[in-house]
């Protein structure tokens, strides 16, 4: 038996206490059944024979009087029986309900908030990502920033390099400018000429991103320096570094790479059910392992047009400030992304639902003690309520606390099976007999038993399952034994009580 110990628990402590709510539920459809034949008798008028039954309560019927493998006769159902059979209503006491802790509260019409849960990775944000590269061709002479992950400041400096076209240039426009200065009072095209020269020796190395300040510089004094230094273009940590000293690079090639990790993202991966309820704009909480129990706010920038087909989830990119650098790229998030419903739906608590796999159930309160189990369709699920699209309206009183007490209490499982079967088993019935022997592995036992009346049984040999192994502990075969059992399932009959006789 799966969950042995819990269901041994449940199956001794709701039988021994709770035949009582049982035998009432037996005994209101007996009353039934007696008012029925009553009246019939005070009419003059034979009860219709509607089939008959298997003896041992299994959905099995018949329209002939027939006996089953065990030689057992099939019972008769006449008008009346079949409708009290038909009632699937529990009546428990209020003594019962208390010490139950049985609570219920009405299904409401409200709007349902839900919180849209996903696991993602903190990334650098690509836009604030910086690659350092010169534009002409030359060689590392010196290197201020030697070490990927290092931090570096606007402006700091990075390297030095030394390139022939560089010095070139740099005398170039130290010349030009010089005789620009000679030629102020010659005017005339010579001025010109010299003009158009060192605009375009400016130019030529502002195109290599030589800095303003250095070009005055060289404009001041007239010498071209041999080296250049290249600065940092952002405040940031170094995530990628070519540059070796004394290496030659040619125009383009990538020597450092620096994010700026003051604003990150967290690319979060949303599950294919979920995408619909999240937008752009949305506020999101996040929640990193390495510090437990702070929580950071992000805003959705970005809902990706792509599915992963492997995982079934849709990558948001979720912005967030990290002016302390915190939090650290690859590390794994929780992400909560709060949503709002668009409208008012029937809603019940998340612990009145009983879910089976197959269905999912509450118990409804049907009138002061009385419940009914139900089959219900459900839709969206919140944090503390789920929507139901089918099977209870708005006020109807559903079990929130202790429910799957209730549902044993009234062999819920059978209750549904009974909706297909012609009638459902009595619980409850004591015989007496000889224990024939003792299968310990297997949890069974197998009785010689005396006729059981309320069930219209002979005198018969039969295997019973037993409740708790426990309860034959000591006992030898041929002990002469008084027992209680149950139907748990059909034709599944469960020995709850045992004494030697």
């Amino acid at each position: 038996m799966k969950n042995g110990p819990l269901f041994i628990f449940i199956a001794v402590a709701l039988t021994v206490g709770g035949f009582a709510g049982g035998y009432q539920f037996a005994q209101q459809k007996t009353d039934a059944v007696e008012q029925t034949s009553t009246v019939n008798a005070e009419k003059g008028q034979k009860p219709k024979l509607l089939y008959y039954r298997n003896p041992m309560g299994l959905p099995d019927t018949s329209p002939t009087p027939k006996k089953d493998p065990m030689g057992m006769d099939y019972i008769p159902v006449y008008e009346g029986e079949d409708e009290a059979a038909g009632d699937s209503g529990l009546k428990i006491s209020a003594e019962k309900i208390q010490k139950m802790g049985v609570k219920a509260e009405p299904a409401k019409l409200q709007v349902l908030d839900k919180n849209v849960r996903a696991s993602g990775r903190v990334e650098i944000d690509e836009s604030r990502t910086y690659t350092v590269t010169a534009k002409f061709e030359g060689y590392i002479e010196r290197l201020h920033v030697n070490t990927t992950g290092q931090p570096v400041g606007r402006g700091q400096p990075l390297f030095e390099v030394y390139s022939p076209e560089l010095v070139s240039a740099q005398r170039e426009y130290a010349i030009a400018a010089q005789g620009v200065g000679q030629l102020n009072e010659a005017g005339g095209e010579a001025q010109s000429a010299m003009k158009q020269l060192a605009d375009s020796s400016l130019q030529r190395l502002r195109n290599w991103d030589i800095s303003d300040e250095q070009i005055k510089a060289l404009a001041r004094s007239g010498n071209a320096k041999r080296t250049l230094t290249f600065r940092a273009p952002v405040a940031g940590i170094v995530t990628e570094k070519k540059a070796v000293q004394g290496m030659r690079f040619m125009p383009g090639e990538m020597l450092y790479q620096i994010a700026d990790v003051s604003s990150i993202w967290v690319q979060a991966d949303v599950f294919e059910q979920d995408i619909a309820a999240v937008v752009v704009g949305q506020k999101a909480r996040i929640r990193i392992n390495a510090y437990p129990g702070e929580v950071f706010a992000g805003r959705i920038a970005y809902v990706y047009p792509t599915l992963k087909a492997e995982t079934r989830t849709v990558p948001v990119r979720i912005e967030l400030a990290n002016p302390k650098g915190r939090l650290k790229p690859a590390m794994f998030a929780e992400v909560d992304i709060p949503v709002a419903g668009a409208s008012s739906v029937v809603t019940v608590p998340n612990s009145a639902v009983i879910d089976s796999g197959s269905k999912q159930v509450v118990i409804v309160q049907l009138a002061e003690g009385r419940f009914e189990p139900r089959v219900v369709k459900l839709g969206a699920r919140g944090s503390e309520f789920v929507q139901v699209l089918d099977g209870v309206k708005e006020g109807e009183m559903v079990v929130s606390s202790a429910n799957f007490l209730i549902d044993a209490e009234s062999n819920l499982k059978a209750a549904l099976g009974g909706m297909q079967a012609a009638t459902p088993a009595v619980v409850g019935h004591k015989a007496v007999g000889v224990l024939n022997a003792v299968d310990a592995a297997a949890g069974t036992v197998t009785i010689s038993h005396e006729p059981v009346a309320s069930l219209k049984w002979p005198s018969m040999k039969m295997d019973f399952v037993l409740a708790n192994a426990g309860l034959v502990s000591g006992l030898k075969p041929g002990t002469a034994v008084e027992f209680e059992f149950v139907e748990r399932g059909p034709g599944e009959w469960v020995v709850t009580s045992v004494v030697t006789k």
